[in-house]
């Protein structure tokens, strides 16, 4: 597999999946969005990438939104 990485010219939060869009969200509020610009999200260490699937899980419990894709 390549490593995948984002053009920040073509990149629009707006336009992302509610799920993508918060996982974003909080890579950025982690200082951690530049990292997934620049190299992708396979760069992040497994501690990284928990982090951010764990404070997405406490955010969805918190909405009371399981699935964020679901309206």
């Amino acid at each position: 597999m390549s490593k995948k990485k984002l053009d920040p010219k073509k990149f629009v939060l707006s336009e992302l999946k509610p799920d993508e869009r918060l996982k974003y969200e909080i890579a950025a509020e982690l200082g951690l969005f530049d990292k997934v610009m620049k190299d992708g999200w396979k760069s992040l260490s497994a501690k990284e990438t928990g982090r951010i699937g764990g404070i997405m899980t406490k955010r969805k419990k918190q909405t009371g939104k399981g699935d964020l894709n679901k309206s």
